[in-house]
């Protein structure tokens, strides 16, 4: 059983000292800070995501289960990402499963070590097999507002 939530004390530090180095312009490629606004409080919350690209578009994968920035973003319709000075809103669309099935196959290949644990499937399991895995795992397009 995969594991569905990571709460532990270093997973917290490394989200802090990634969400630190972002807001300066370091950081490792191809991570972003996003901001959503709470779903009951409102309040602005922030966390260190690692959003897929390419020529058909920009997804953001919740690999760890539906946690608080997904349940957010789903509620609020749009979020914001941002890289040092640079900052963007974009709209998001939760994608059914069988559009999001391709999506958690690629990101899974391209974040083996990182997520693998929190997947019931392996990179190399059919699109059937990660389109029952996306109830699980949430996957939003991002569109340019």
């Amino acid at each position: 059983m995969a594991r569905t939530y990571r709460s532990t004390f270093f997973w917290r530090l490394r989200d802090r000292i990634i969400t630190f180095m972002l807001t300066r312009e370091m950081g490792p490629p191809g991570l972003y800070l996003l901001t959503v606004p709470g779903r009951r409080t409102g309040i602005l919350r922030t966390t260190p995501v690692a959003p897929l690209e390419d020529d058909d578009g920009r997804w953001l994968v919740a690999p760890y289960g539906p946690d608080g920035w997904a349940r957010n973003a789903r509620a609020a319709g749009r979020v914001t990402l941002r890289r040092g000075s640079t900052t963007e809103s974009l709209v998001v669309t939760e994608l059914p499963a069988v559009e999001a099935a391709p999506i958690l196959k690629r990101y899974l290949a391209e974040h083996p070590r990182t997520v693998g644990a929190y997947f019931d499937v392996d990179k190399d399991a059919s699109l059937e097999e990660f389109a029952a895995e996306a109830a699980r795992h949430p996957v939003f397009r991002l569109q340019a507002s």
